[in-house]
């Protein structure tokens, strides 16, 4: 059998070949040490690519160096303050492997040690992708960027392809097979765009086809914002967009239905973009021709929103949080059949206190501001996130407690975050 051309390049230093495989059968040797007899025989734990346990222990390029920003086709992504420096070394696979082990997801996603063991192959690929992806040094990770990358995006990419595997094996060979529509539904400031960001960028580089929408993508026209207003004068959570009734249903359902059938090769649609900026902030549908194009077959589409999942209340319930939720709550009741019916599997990012979307929102003006771009004052953030907070008060404890309407609690992973967005538990 020939040597994988990916490991000829470390079979050149004979020193990190070493180095390499006593990590690599130090690992081995303490998974196997700590498996059941029955599960020794049956699974090769000294099998996933050897060229993964290397690839950790190498320098990494030059495209780890840098910025850490990156581009998620909605312009540039600052993912900086993501990531806080703290210094810390991984210093091998099996420090990487006990770190894995250690995150708060495990539980949750049902992920014991000899599973990640088993499938540490793609751990690692997975952190080197987020690294080129992030610019970040592989061999030089803060404590919290290991904790961002290993506890949270990766688990969660692992995750959503159980979820696709599952998804696919519904159909017979040879049947056309509809992407896996997976909702991740997060308050604003929450890191729902970064990951999304993350979670594309690895369905790309593990072979899946992937869209990402947003529900801002389907906001109403600036005319037709502008109507909405004036039918709603004095109602501040309509005043602006946001809230519900101020996106354009039809268009949501016609575009979700669309994407839905890319099921060919050859088959192209142009994913709808809105710019915040246009009309002083006011914002506006993007011109088609800036549009992203897919093509065809789909694998996922990610789609992620505030307000996904959010159910309609009794009015007394709505009132008695904001009388002016009332025809919010009423325009609710038609957001199932355009966005939520069409989500198979769900993420929700579970946050402590709905206060915190002014603070996260505030730091990003900040950064803004401080990178010499426009950005709210911050009297102008806090008038920007009061329009928000009485749908979270009105709808989140429900969305926790019930999940979203029609889901299957099997397909459905919750990720609490605390107020610097680390994930703190899964339930």
């Amino acid at each position: 059998m020939g040597i994988p051309r990916g490991c000829r390049f470390y079979l050149r230093s004979p020193e990190l070949l070493l180095v390499g495989l006593v990590v690599f059968v130090f690992l081995s040797s303490y998974v196997s040490s700590s498996c059941s007899p029955e599960h020794r025989e049956t699974s090769d734990l000294r099998a996933p690519s050897l060229f993964n346990y290397l690839l950790l222990c190498s320098r990494g390029p030059s495209w780890l160096q840098g910025d850490s920003t990156g581009r998620a086709g909605r312009g540039l992504v600052k993912v900086q303050s993501t990531f806080p420096k703290t210094a810390a070394l991984v210093s091998s696979v099996f420090d990487l492997y006990e770190f894995i082990c250690a995150g708060p997801l495990m539980q949750k996603l049902g992920y014991s040690h000899e599973m990640v063991a088993e499938r540490i192959d793609e751990w690692v690929e997975s952190g080197v992708y987020l690294c080129r992806l992030f610019k970040l040094n592989d061999l030089m990770l803060t404590v919290p960027q290991k904790a961002r990358l290993y506890h949270y995006y990766i688990p969660v990419f692992l995750w959503c392809e159980d979820q696709v595997e599952r998804h696919r094996s519904a159909y017979k060979e040879g049947e056309e097979i509809p992407p896996l529509v997976i909702g991740v539904s997060a308050p604003q400031g929450s890191g729902k765009t970064t990951l999304v960001f993350a979670l594309d960028f690895l369905f790309r580089r593990t072979g899946r086809n992937s869209a990402t929408l947003s529900i801002d993508d389907f906001y109403l026209t600036a005319d037709d914002q502008a109507k909405l207003r004036s039918q709603n004068s004095g109602n501040s959570l309509l005043e602006f967009r946001g809230n519900a009734g101020s996106h354009d249903l039809p268009f949501s359902i016609e575009t979700l239905a669309a994407l839905s059938k890319l099921t060919k090769e050859g088959d192209k649609f142009k994913l709808p973009r809105y710019n915040k900026s246009a009309h002083g902030g006011r914002g506006d549908r993007a011109d088609p021709s800036t549009w992203p194009e897919v093509e065809g077959p789909l694998a996922v589409i990610l789609f992620e929103g505030w307000m996904l999942g959010f159910k309609p209340l009794p009015n007394e319930a709505v009132k008695a949080v904001d009388p002016q939720l009332e025809v919010v709550n009423k325009n609710l009741g038609a957001y199932y059949d355009a966005w939520d019916k069409f989500i198979k599997s769900w993420i929700i990012i579970k946050i402590q206190d709905p206060s915190c979307v002014y603070q996260w929102r505030l730091e990003a003006e900040v950064a803004m501001r401080e990178d010499g771009k426009p950005g709210m004052s911050d009297e102008e953030v806090l008038d920007f996130v009061s329009r928000y907070l009485p749908a979270y008060k009105a709808y989140l404890p429900t969305l926790y407690s019930e999940g979203p309407k029609g889901m299957d609690p099997d397909r459905l992973l919750v990720v609490e975050v605390d107020n610097e967005r680390n994930p703190i538990a899964g339930s």
